[in-house]
């Protein structure tokens, strides 16, 4: 009788078996681990989205709890012959303004001098305005090495000098830096011929008109302050082209003079309280968004649920906006006001929006009440943007309630990398496990069909045996 291991020996097929037991292992702990990771990773994505629109809820609020931004003001009337600013401190109403004459800066101007003849010896001591300097001259110095020593003096802040070349000669010109009767220039002379006034040597570049009366140089252009005139009655001079606070909390620029026939600038203030309707809309928008996000977070019914039905933070965080933005803040001597009595509006869903006549209308009647409002009696004290912020703060901060949760969903994603890894191991330990075993059987196979093999041809060999017919 013949003996044999039909499909086994050496044709056993080891590695379809080895991978097959272990994707039978494998199996169940991937899908587990998939599950569990996408979940996750949902979860996270969620409450990012959730901290990311409440945060644009807090910044919407920020502009309104910034005093600055009240009772701001609007200035017009800019024109050819005025440019115009204006800050809190400006009172409405309106006023007319006549650009007499512009500021301008000194100049002077030497004689004729011969571009290679010395000026003369001695000391030059300029000044124009707070700025004083002296300038050494030697008795070869031409009038072009004058110029330049003033202009690379160190201690020159005010004045500049150039030469001016006609058919007679070459002639030094003094400018001003800076405008205004304040700023003219005076140049002293301290002459080696002994004599500091006359038109020899170097003091023929002396000008001293006031008290001293020395004119050796021409003047060119007049030293002059700015002139305005208010309202046809109050007079205003200025070094400068600019009228700084003649009129409070206004800037008043010069930039042409105004000439009989022109027509007077009129400016105009007024009071500018846009950042409270501004500042209403930007967070009605922003928490529209919002709400509309927390119902697709939070939905359920036969649609489907969201991935954050049913979740306590996002019932929470949206139970105590509610709670906040129906609040009426306490303002003393009675006064109370709330964001709804500023024309903030809830539909039956929760979506706001704003009533625009409520709202100007108490603007017109109190402002005051209505900045005390957002900012409290004075901004250290805050008010309702300064409460607003700290509600947020608790869930958007980085340390906040939602941070803590996307940090803590986030380890735990570390943590599945890390059962994946600690089981890569496992199965590989399983798999070299499992080829041992089942090459050693093989080997075993493969020797008991070549026993057999060896038995069978001994049998066919023995006397009286018959063997059957191929």
């Amino acid at each position: 009788m013949a003996i044999s291991f039909t499909g086994l020996g050496s044709g056993l097929q080891v590695s379809e078996i080895v991978g097959a037991l272990v994707n039978a292992e494998k199996a169940p702990f991937e899908s587990r681990l998939n599950k569990k990771e996408a979940n996750l990773t949902t979860d996270i994505s969620a409450v990012g989205a959730l901290k990311a629109a409440l945060e644009k809820v807090q910044q919407s609020m920020t502009g309104l709890g910034n005093v600055d931004n009240y009772q701001k003001r609007t200035i017009s009337g800019n024109d050819d012959f005025i440019s115009l600013s204006s800050d809190k401190d400006a009172q409405p109403g309106g006023y007319s303004v006549k650009v007499n004459n512009l500021a301008t800066e000194h100049k002077i101007m030497s004689s004729a001098f011969d571009a290679a003849s010395p000026v003369g010896a001695g000391t030059m001591t300029l000044s124009s305005g707070d700025n004083s300097f002296d300038i050494a001259v030697s008795g070869t110095a031409t009038l072009s090495e004058v110029r330049d020593a003033i202009n690379n003096s160190k201690d020159n802040k005010s004045i500049n000098a150039t030469i001016i070349t006609d058919d007679t000669g070459q002639r030094l010109v003094f400018s001003a830096q800076t405008s205004g009767v304040e700023n003219q220039i005076k140049i002293a002379v301290a002459d080696d011929d002994a004599n500091n006034t006359d038109t020899l040597g170097l003091s023929r570049l002396a000008f001293d008109p006031a008290p001293a009366g020395i004119k050796n140089v021409s003047e060119v252009v007049a030293a002059v302050d700015a002139s305005i005139t208010i309202d046809g009655t109050v007079t205003v001079t200025s070094s400068t082209n600019e009228f700084k606070n003649v009129i409070d909390g206004v800037t008043i620029t010069a930039k042409k003079a105004q000439g009989i026939d022109d027509d007077l600038s009129k400016l105009t203030v007024k009071e500018n309280n846009n950042n409270i309707k501004a500042g209403l809309n930007g967070f009605i928008e922003s928490y529209n968004e919002l709400l509309e996000l927390s119902k697709n977070l939070g939905k359920s019914g036969e649609d489907g649920a969201g991935v954050m039905a049913g979740d306590s933070l996002l019932r929470g965080v949206m139970s105590k906006l509610r709670q906040e933005i129906t609040n009426s803040v306490d303002l003393g001597d009675g006064n109370s006001l709330s964001l709804s009595q500023l024309g903030v509006e809830a539909d039956r869903y929760g979506k706001l929006s704003l009533d625009t006549e409520r709202l100007d209308e108490q603007v017109k009647n109190d402002v005051d009440l209505v900045q005390q409002f957002f900012i409290g009696e004075n901004k250290d004290e805050g008010g309702f943007a300064q409460s607003f912020d700290e509600l947020m703060n608790f869930y958007t901060k980085s340390d906040g309630l939602i941070q803590n949760r996307i940090e803590s969903k986030e380890g735990q994603l570390r943590g599945i990398d890390d059962e994946r890894v600690s089981f890569a191991r496992k199965m590989q330990s399983l798999e070299s496990r499992l080829y041992a075993q089942y090459n050693s059987m093989d080997l075993l196979v493969a020797g008991l069909n070549s026993t057999s093999s060896y038995l069978q041809s001994q049998l066919d060999n023995m006397p009286g045996v018959v063997r059957k017919s191929k």
